[in-house]
């Protein structure tokens, strides 16, 4: 399990961490018992997606799209306790069936965020794993490091240990459903 420190303990912590603009990444994996089959079905539903997540709130499909395929694109609306509310159209940037899922937030050439989702058949189930970029293109995180660009290594540091939870709890609840 991953904590979130304390504004005590940030302001004692010496920062030599990524910045922004050098797009740091976090991956998350999990071995699910259950064919990469199942797996694959619920991780190409975004609909279900709001339901695995406390940030998101919503998602819809746009321009009649209604499944993955590269160049879909769909509608996120997103609530957090220190940004607020937003909306974000990301496009499907990455579409192997059964195999890889991945989209780029706003715009695929300088996006705000990659995220990426890669199954594997392994020991009779299915590893699956959650990746993720922050970065290049401008982001709600951007304002923030606008605000106190000599907190920004803190700042990236915090957002990412946010994401590292977000998607391990998202991973679970993926697996849970598909061992049901």
């Amino acid at each position: 399990m991953v904590r979130s420190l304390g504004a005590e303990e940030l302001a004692d912590v010496e920062w030599t961490g990524a910045r922004y603009a050098d797009k740091p990444t976090l991956e998350v994996r999990t071995w699910i018992d259950a064919p990469p089959e199942r797996v694959w079905a619920l991780v190409c539903d975004i609909t279900l997606m709001p339901g695995l997540s406390d940030e998101l709130q919503s998602v819809e499909w746009l321009d009649g799209a209604a499944a993955p395929a590269v160049g879909a694109r769909f509608l996120g609306r997103s609530r957090h306790e220190a940004f607020g509310e937003w909306e974000t159209t990301s496009h499907i940037v990455e579409y192997e069936p059964g195999l890889v899922l991945a989209w780029a937030v706003e715009d695929p050439a300088n996006p705000s965020a990659i995220w990426r989702f890669r199954l594997e058949p392994k020991d009779g189930g299915t590893e699956l794993s959650e990746w993720m970029q922050l970065g290049p293109g401008r982001s709600g995180l951007s304002v923030a490091i606008d605000r106190m660009p000599e907190r920004e290594q803190k700042i990236v540091f915090v957002r990412l240990r946010e994401f590292e939870r977000a998607i391990a709890s998202t991973l679970e609840k993926i697996k849970e459903r598909a061992e049901a």
